[in-house]
């Protein structure tokens, strides 16, 4: 059997707003609707107040351990304005932007990230809680996927992750089944050059994250990750595509993380604060309001009236999350099984008599 010829592929690149602000090339229609790109950007601005909100909370003891979105937060909104409302959403940490935009109530997420098991098991418009692992959320995205598919629905997935879960077997596993069984999934790779400690060229000799898909059987893009436009017009026509059985696709969302890696992370210890803030010229915040404000569509009154309002209810929705009652501990094996296997049963019936098990 003669050998097949070398394959041959091209990393497409996508980007409408430069750093400045400036248009490289033509809107898509729906982007030319100054509401849209308003409500995006408002969009961000919310998610970074909520994130400043969440670290302040998290630094005076009343929430866990937090993943900021901090220069990332055209990644989430573009993702969440892009899919519809049928569509699953399956998230890492820090894409908490797609969920907020697709209605996930603010105290709610805040108390998935202060433990309270009610709130991780919110599945508002059927998104999955944020995943904590690296990685695992790919092989449910397949799963959900593949459910999708054999029930012959219109509907698409899509799973979002880091960089560094590029570099995990269970991502690859799920890239290929997405390929062989061409699901309704499309895989949005954030690349924040960091996992963790760790920068992008020391996980991976590959070129580019989006090649990676080639592998698979399937075809990936790369898109300017700090221009909303860019991802949410990509995430869109992806959407589309896989809904309409074109099979699955991935993203590679171009960025840089701005805050530490967690709030439990000194960034400063692996990463030069010269480097960190030359990055602060390129955040996406800046990027499209330096653009609306060239066209005449957003005022500095816009600005300030906007911080007020959003900021207000994001302080509202904190007092919210403030004023709940503590999870009670039996909270812990809820939302694990349809049925509570019996032994997990016997444990939790234990635990609410007050009595404890070996």
């Amino acid at each position: 059997m003669p050998l097949a010829n070398n394959a041959a592929f091209t990393i497409d690149f996508t980007r409408f707003l430069d750093a400045k602000g400036r248009l490289q090339r033509a809107l898509p229609d729906w982007a030319r609707d100054p509401k849209q790109l308003i409500g995006l950007y408002r969009g961000m601005m919310r998610l970074r107040l909520f994130d400043a909100k969440a670290v302040a909370l998290q630094r005076t003891g009343r929430l866990g351990t937090y993943a900021q979105a901090l220069g990332e937060e055209a990644v989430g909104i573009g993702i969440g304005a892009a899919m519809a409302a049928d569509d699953v959403l399956l998230p890492a940490f820090r894409h908490q932007g797609a969920q907020l935009w697709r209605g996930m109530p603010m105290a709610e997420l805040l108390a998935y990230w202060g433990g309270d098991e009610r709130g991780s098991a919110t599945n508002h418009n059927q998104d999955w809680p944020v995943c904590i692992t690296v990685g695992s959320q790919a092989a449910h995205a397949a799963g959900v996927a593949l459910a999708i598919r054999l029930k012959g629905e219109k509907r698409a997935v899509v799973c979002t992750m880091g960089d560094g879960a590029t570099s995990k077997g269970d991502v690859y596993e799920a890239m290929n089944m997405a390929g062989l069984w061409q699901l309704p999934l499309v895989f949005v790779v954030v690349n924040n050059q960091w996992a963790i400690s760790m920068p992008r060229q020391q996980q991976t000799a590959c070129a580019s994250l989006a090649q990676k898909a080639f592998a698979a059987g399937f075809g990936g893009e790369q898109v300017d990750g700090n221009d909303v436009i860019a991802v949410s017009h990509a995430v869109s026509m992806a959407v589309a595509g896989a809904r309409s059985g074109h099979g699955p696709r991935l993203i590679e969302a171009l960025t840089y993380r701005l805050a530490d890696h967690t709030t439990s992370d000194d960034a400063s210890r692996y990463r030069d604060d010269e480097a960190v803030s030359q990055h602060w010229q390129e955040e996406p915040l800046l990027r499209l309001r330096l653009y609306l404000t060239a066209a005449n569509q957003w005022t500095k009154d816009d600005e300030e009236a906007s911080q007020i309002e959003l900021g207000g209810l994001v302080e509202r929705a904190a007092e919210t999350y403030l004023a709940r009652a503590p999870d009670i501990p039996e909270a812990m094996f809820d939302h694990l099984y349809s049925r509570l296997p019996v032994d997990l049963a016997a444990q939790r019936a234990a635990l609410s008599n007050g009595g404890a098990r070996d």
